[in-house]
């Protein structure tokens, strides 16, 4: 059984930092593309970052590009997403999810497994 399991999330004031981590169990992690989505408020869940199996390839949402950024430690079987000059925009529960290939997609039906999510806060 696939598990992933974000930690991290939080309260911040804006132009704060955050760091999430992601755990995966159940798979083997090393071989498949990692991704992170958020679903502010009343919206969609939408991309925001993805990662490829060997960490080779990045790709990020405009929105976010330049602050924040996605990194994996194979060894570890966990992904991160760390995200610095945080905007209250950036509020939402943010997800990380694990691609059924070796490269990261923006489409989120790319993306066979999914942890339940942590909240972030970001307070003007």
């Amino acid at each position: 059984q696939v598990q992933l399991v974000e930690s991290g999330g939080g309260l911040v004031q804006a132009g704060g930092s955050l760091r999430l981590s992601c755990a995966v169990s159940g798979r083997t992690f090393s071989n498949y593309a990692m991704g992170w989505f958020r679903q502010p408020p009343g919206k969609e869940r939408e991309f925001v970052a993805g990662i490829s199996w060997s960490s080779s390839t990045t790709t990020y949402a405009a929105s976010v590009k330049g602050r924040f950024t996605i990194s994996r430690d194979n060894a570890k079987n966990t992904v991160y997403l760390q995200m610095n000059s945080l905007k209250p925009e950036d509020t939402a529960v943010y997800y990380c999810a694990a691609a059924g290939s070796r490269y990261p997609r923006a489409d989120r039906n790319e993306y066979a497994y999914w942890g339940q999510g942590t909240q972030v806060t970001v307070s003007s």
